[in-house]
């Protein structure tokens, strides 16, 4: 029963949180990143071990979205959990300027779909 009710979910949305943030800031993004970078005399971030810890951080913000998902609705699961993870980040790096604000017009969108649907698996595989 806790594999069906917790780690299933857990597994499933960090999974879809992890695939899009690699398609948004790999594929979508990743020259923009990249530029950005360079621009500032810096080289992206892009070595397997940040890999891991993007990996990492979907697992948290997975597992955040199913404790909040306890509480609240679909939507406020979602909007709780985007506040907290990309509003809050996005503050962060725009503050360390290393945040290309012109990623926002896509990532804004991105990053709500991505979150809207760790939300709703979550919330069919664990009511």
């Amino acid at each position: 029963m806790i594999f069906k009710e917790r780690i299933l979910p857990l597994l499933l949305s960090t999974v879809w949180i992890s695939l899009s943030e690699f398609i948004r800031n790999q594929f979508l993004l990743g020259y923009t990143w990249k530029d950005h970078y360079q621009q500032l005399g810096l080289q992206f971030p892009n070595e397997p071990a940040n890999g891991a810890i993007w990996g990492l951080w979907s697992l948290v913000l997975a597992g955040l979205i199913l404790v909040i998902s306890r509480r609240f609705s679909v939507f406020e699961t979602f909007v709780i959990t985007w506040v907290a993870a990309f509003v809050l980040m996005w503050l962060v790096i725009g503050n360390l300027g290393v945040l290309p604000t012109t990623t926002l017009f896509y990532a804004l969108p991105l990053s709500m779909v991505e979150i809207y649907g760790a939300a709703w698996i979550t919330a069919k595989l664990a009511p």
